[in-house]
């Protein structure tokens, strides 16, 4: 027991003494993220998997919209996620999170709607893209979408829970949804800050 004592002693002396002999106004080396990193990042890869499932998800096939009966290429909307707590106000998450979701339905082949280069379409100055209920079936109507992707998150003690869903804006039913939950880190936290 003495000797562990002694040891543990002479351990912290030498931590001390490390710290005493940098120099002063001398801050430790901060470790930047590497670009595989950024390419690998979990937040894309758990919204991509998110969009995969609520595409896996779906009652009925989003092309059979009263929009464009039997069209596949019909096109989809993604309207910014919205803060569960204040429907009409989002953050950087729910816009990052928003923008992902585009880019995976992109990739698996179906198109989107790119709502930022519309003026027709209400637009929060620093929000993102809502879609209130009123409007789903007019602006789905204008761009001939055959379903609306929208969404809201939550921030709890450790996470963020995120709901995906996918609505036919022709009836407002919900065709598929996806519920999961991210971390929440230092890097969904500063996303969060408003």
């Amino acid at each position: 027991m003495r000797t562990l004592m002694i040891a543990g002693v002479l351990g912290l002396v030498a931590v001390l003494s490390a710290c005493e002999s940098m120099p002063r106004g001398m801050q430790p080396v901060l470790v930047e993220p590497t670009y595989e990193e950024a390419r690998n990042h979990p937040l894309r890869q758990a919204n991509y998997a998110a969009t995969d499932e609520l595409f896996k998800r779906m009652a009925v096939p989003v092309y059979g919209s009263s929009n464009r009966p039997g069209s596949e290429e019909a096109p989809l909307i993604v309207a910014t996620l919205a803060n569960i707590d204040a429907l009409e106000q989002s953050s950087t998450l729910g816009r990052v999170i928003s923008e992902q979701v585009a880019s995976r339905v992109a990739q698996m082949g179906r198109s989107v709607v790119e709502l930022k280069v519309r003026n027709s379409i209400y637009i929060k100055r620093n929000e993102g893209e809502f879609l209130l209920t009123r409007e789903i079936k007019e602006v789905a109507s204008a761009h001939k979408a055959q379903g609306v992707i929208v969404g809201t998150y939550a921030e709890s003690a450790s996470f963020v829970h995120v709901t995906l869903k996918l609505v036919d804006p022709s009836t407002s039913y919900v065709l598929a949804a996806y519920d999961y939950s991210l971390p929440l880190d230092k890097q969904v936290k500063s996303m969060l800050k408003r």
